[in-house]
């Protein structure tokens, strides 16, 4: 699936409730979900559960952009010509490397 199939799908399904709860409350579903998926990968035994925990921030990500009316695969177009930092394709920024 496409990330813009995926957004609209999200927005079909959710988007009423998404706009009544408003971003702050948004945020904070997406924060426990990034949560969880760090409590997933820190436990490394179910990969079940760890893909649970992936599919659920990102739906949370998405509903996000949604509810601030952010088109997620425009937005992302800033990636496709190689590093934001650097340029290359394959980043030789030494800024995250931690």
């Amino acid at each position: 699936m496409e990330i813009r199939a995926f957004q609209e799908l999200i927005n079909r399904m959710y988007s009423d409730k998404d706009r009544a709860r408003g971003s702050a409350k948004t945020f904070l579903w997406f924060a426990e979900e990034v949560g969880e998926l760090a409590s997933a990968i820190a436990s490394g035994r179910d990969r079940e559960n760890l893909k649970e925990e992936f599919a659920d921030v990102l739906a949370w990500l998405v509903t996000l952009a949604n509810v601030e009316g952010v088109d997620l695969e425009e937005a992302i177009r800033k990636f496709t010509g190689g590093c934001p930092g650097c340029g290359e394709l394959v980043c030789r920024c030494d800024a995250k490397l931690t």
